[in-house]
């Protein structure tokens, strides 16, 4: 249980992190960059407290992102539609984890806002479900 405690308070750091930088609406370049380095370490602490979640509480291992965001979706963690959007902000991960490309960073920073929104609710549920 300790494990799951430092996965989600390790998420919940991440996630205030991104969410400061988020809530600019106007960034320069640097701090667009910053805040999808952000995303980043988010989105993999996210994925990896549902990973942790699913296992100690509900007895189903995910080995990668997309399956934890297709179980979460199965327990009710996550709707329909936030599930599509998490799947997608997992390839919006790989896609800035691996490469620079400057009009895709500038893509994926008009998605940021809503990616934040999305990672809160996710994060929420995971908090409230180890909870019970």
């Amino acid at each position: 249980m300790e494990r799951l405690n430092d996965s989600l308070n390790a998420a919940r750091k991440a996630l205030r992190t991104f969410a400061e930088l988020v809530a600019d609406p106007h960034p320069s370049v640097e701090r667009r960059d910053a805040t999808i380095k952000r995303f980043e370490y988010t989105v993999e602490a996210l994925w990896k407290a549902a990973q942790r979640l699913l296992a100690d509480k509900e007895g189903r291992p995910a080995g990668s992102p997309k399956a934890a965001v297709r179980m979460c979706r199965e327990s009710g963690f996550l709707s329909e539609e936030d599930a599509e959007m998490a799947l997608a902000m997992i390839d919006d991960r790989n896609l800035t984890a691996h490469t620079y490309n400057e009009p895709l960073a500038v893509q994926i920073a008009a998605k940021l806002a809503s990616y934040a929104a999305l990672a809160e609710r996710w994060l929420t549920a995971l908090e409230r479900r180890a909870q019970s």
